[in-house]
């Protein structure tokens, strides 16, 4: 039986899980780069009886998963994987495993590293004192200011948490929100326009679906003061990325801290690697190292699991 851990770029899943103690006659492989979907994927990945991936790196569509004869269990970082045809794997008998997530507030801290980067304009004032200027421009303060949580889920709540401690008037809408839940984090809850007129800052902590797909878009971001700030850590789509590259041009928003984009890695000529106006990060908002231990030990389980034949975390098509 063979095992391969793919799209293990930062060289963790050797020194986070023992795989050498999984029984004798399975080779482990383990693969660094990024590992090609689709019809791509079928020459690398065929020969596996078991597949590791982290989130969304490779896209096990339909066209990879009915060439894959030997695939028996894929895991994945995670509960939750955009990139997984679920219905597919199923079909073909495929058992699919996911993981804890590791340390949530991983993805607090960068949200919160985003606003405070754009607040207090810190890329261009590093950037300055590297060229040798001095003071480029006068950076903004939170205190007093109001943060608009879109979401208020335990990612939400985190980011909320933190803005209360900043000393920050904090308001949520989603459209399954409760004053109960908001009441219990010390949150307004305000109705989906009034969100986006009073943000300061505007923060995105929905689960990206049907529902959510476009949630923020022109006439949102129209609504938005034009000396706001719009922060997304959850998926690209879940904002209209046309028509904020537009209101970031034309400075209807002073700016956007983006971890996510529709296109994922960012292709080299887009124009949000050209605007001034924002600070862009690599979809690296859960990606820790200590996540990336917690969930390869979490990936060795489901596989020591599966093979006592009690399988962990299953994931549901």
């Amino acid at each position: 039986m063979r095992l391969a851990i793919i799209n293990d770029y930062q060289k963790l899943a050797a020194e986070s899980a023992d795989w050498k103690s999984l029984p004798t006659g399975i080779d482990v492989d383990i693969t660094h780069g990024r590992t090609p979907g689709g019809a791509e994927g079928v020459a690398l990945l065929a020969p596996y009886d078991i597949v590791v991936t982290s989130r969304e790196e490779t896209r096990f569509d339909r066209a990879l998963v009915e060439r894959l004869p030997k695939l028996k269990l894929l895991v994945t970082h995670g509960q939750r994987n955009a990139a997984l045809d679920m219905v597919a794997l199923a079909a073909r008998g495929v058992t699919v495993c996911g993981t804890g997530y590791g340390f949530p507030a991983a993805t607090v801290e960068l949200a919160w590293g985003l606003i405070l980067a754009l607040a207090k304009g810190i890329p261009a004032e590093d950037r300055g004192i590297r060229e040798g200027k001095w003071n480029i421009g006068l950076a903004g303060g939170l205190t007093g200011k109001t943060l608009g949580v879109l979401g208020l889920g335990d990612l939400g709540s985190g980011v909320a948490k933190v803005g209360q401690a900043m000393g920050m008037k904090v308001i949520a809408w989603s459209r399954n929100l409760t004053a109960e839940r908001c009441a219990g984090t010390g949150v307004e809850l305000v109705g989906k326009d009034e969100l986006f007129s009073r943000a300061d800052v505007l923060s995105v902590h929905v689960v990206l679906g049907d529902r959510t797909r476009g949630i923020v878009g022109a006439r949102e971001i129209g609504l938005m003061k034009p000396t706001a700030f719009l922060i997304n850590t959850s998926r690209g789509p879940i904002v209209d990325e046309a028509a904020l590259i537009a209101a970031l041009r034309a400075g209807a928003i002073a700016g956007a801290g983006l971890d996510v984009f529709d296109q994922e890695p960012l292709p080299p000529g887009h124009p949000l690697r050209k605007l001034p106006n924002t600070v862009l990060t690599p979809h690296i908002g859960g990606r820790t190292r200590e996540n990336f231990a917690a969930r390869y030990k979490d990936c060795l389980e489901d596989v020591q699991a599966w093979l006592a034949g009690k399988p962990v975390r299953v994931l549901a098509p």
